[in-house]
């Protein structure tokens, strides 16, 4: 079985001189970037890192971070990035638990890696210009050599860190194997054609970056890096270069449609969308079907452990649906209560979404916790921790974290049904649903809205009376704020909302 450096070799001997990397005014045909990446390694290899060593990155989507990925993958090193906007206990937490060999990190880093004991003891590469760097990225650079593909397909190709929100960071070891499944299953299920070409903006430190980033590689195609997220600079990509295929969490497709730059940008090239990291309520999917009129609409369902659970390739038809399993993967949902895998809850019954274990996507289980093993690795069976339930048709339908769930007078209550409902009043332009303290309900259903224009909360009330929504989902509460709490790849972060950290604009209450 092919690993990913003879992956990538395959595209630069078939397609050597198509443009295969843009950042800024950069562009790299596959030859000339294949030179970089063998720089890369080379240079890795003379400052003596080894097969099997990880390798920390802080870095946003820069060039630089993009052909680390690759020279890891042929020197055999295990890639381990990181979110640029980590704190500095984030960074020893994650230095310490991978035993990494060295950290490479640019200047928006400077500061949590100066504040990071463990830093300090090893290696620094610098990226650009930065402090206390012990090594530089540009000095591997002088002299562009062949790629020498050293790794197996049963190598470690790199370990993904999860968000974290519920404590420290798991560490998500994935042999190249699986991220080679991955990437041509997401090939297939996004039906990309020769010479594709993506906007690289989600980051290289989740797995929607590192998807587009081999899969764009498998079909001799184009990344287009964006190193930090910015409307503008993303509408001019699209239209400069052409952009054909767009893999976004559904904030950032949000934030590209209210940028009033989106009208006067040329997006007719545009003509596949995907999304995933969160569901996207209805009233985006509709304007997003209207304003670029995709050939395909791809809602995509998966995990850092396994890359795709669930794939809908008509999103806009079915809006909620997550549908059906990926190629890879084989799916359940078992009642809430229960940790056997054999449990199945009914068509349209809440439940826990569970994977097999044995799909080609999958890990082998986390990094140094075997607690979250015990938690989540059962029977053959991944089990996601994610609320949904299956239809009549059989089409999955998530509707959250089980921990999100709210429980109110007994009844369990999903906030996605009631966030999609409240999306398609015209005044509210974000909104997310949580569960707070009641004396009597035990919890009660809030509603924290974004609003785009003036709305009352008995406005609010009476467009969820007038749906189909049922009397005891329905919000008792309407919290008006001025931006809705968000991770860096756009998740509601629902317990900011119960803790009370937002900035509120105004608070009313409806009964």
């Amino acid at each position: 079985m092919l690993d990913l450096g003879r992956t990538f070799l395959q595209s630069v001997e078939r397609s050597s001189h198509v443009t295969a990397l843009v950042d800024g005014e950069l562009r790299l045909d596959y030859a000339a970037w294949a030179g970089r990446i063998g720089a890369v390694q080379h240079g890795l290899a003379d400052a003596g890192f080894k097969h099997g060593d990880h390798l920390l990155a802080v870095l946003q989507n820069r060039w630089q971070m993009a052909t680390l990925h690759w020279a890891c993958q042929f020197a055999g090193i295990v890639m381990t990035p990181l979110n640029w906007r980590a704190k500095s206990d984030e960074v020893e937490h994650c230095l310490i638990d991978s035993a990494a060999r060295a950290v490479v990190y640019e200047a928006v880093s400077d500061e949590a890696l100066a504040s990071a004991p463990r830093a300090a003891a090893l290696p620094r590469i610098g990226v650009g210009e930065v402090s206390g760097a012990t090594l530089r990225f540009d000095d591997w650079l002088a002299s562009p050599a062949d790629p020498v593909p050293l790794a197996r397909a049963e190598d470690l190709s790199l370990m993904l860190y999860t968000s974290g929100t519920t404590g420290k960071p798991k560490g998500v070891p994935r042999r190249h194997r699986a991220e080679r499944s991955a990437a041509l299953a997401h090939v297939a299920q996004n039906c990309y054609r020769r010479g594709e070409r993506t906007l690289g903006v989600m980051p290289l430190y989740h797995t929607m970056g590192v998807r587009s980033l081999l899969a764009l590689a498998l079909v001799d195609g184009c990344f287009v890096c964006i190193p930090r997220f910015d409307t503008a600079q993303a509408l001019a990509a699209i239209e400069r270069e052409k952009v054909t295929h767009l893999y976004l969490v559904p904030t950032l497709y949000h934030d590209l449609l209210a940028d009033p730059a989106f009208a006067r940008t040329d997006t007719t090239s545009v003509r596949k969308l995907g999304f995933a990291g969160a569901p996207m309520h209805d009233a985006l999917l509709r304007r997003l079907n209207q304003a670029f009129r995709p050939e395909l609409f791809v809602n995509h369902y998966g995990s850092s452990e396994i890359y795709t659970f669930s794939i809908n390739q008509d999103a806009a038809a079915k809006p909620g649906s997550a549908g059906r399993a990926g190629i890879n993967t084989r799916l359940r949902v078992i009642a809430l209560d229960s940790v056997d895998p054999s449990r199945l809850a009914a068509p349209h019954q809440e439940g826990q979404v569970i994977a097999e274990l044995l799909s080609d996507e999958a890990f082998e289980g986390y990094h140094n916790r075997p607690d979250a093993n015990v938690k989540s690795l059962r029977g053959g069976w991944y089990f996601t921790g994610d609320s949904g339930y299956v239809d009549a048709d059989g089409d999955l339908f998530v509707t959250g974290r089980v921990d999100d769930m709210i429980i109110s007078g007994g009844e369990n209550i999903s906030p996605v049904d009631i966030e999609s409902v409240l999306s398609l009043h015209p005044a509210v332009d974000e909104v997310a649903v949580a569960g707070l303290h009641d004396e009597r309900w035990g919890q009660k259903v809030v509603a924290f809205v974004k609003l785009r224009e003036p709305a009352t909360p008995d406005a609010l009330d009476a467009h969820c009376r007038g749906s189909d929504l049922v009397n005891f989902k329905r919000p008792r509460d309407y919290v008006f704020v001025r931006e809705i709490p968000k991770s860096p790849v756009g998740k509601i972060l629902r317990r900011k909302l119960i803790a009370g950290e937002y900035e509120t604009a105004a608070k009313e209450t409806s009964q």
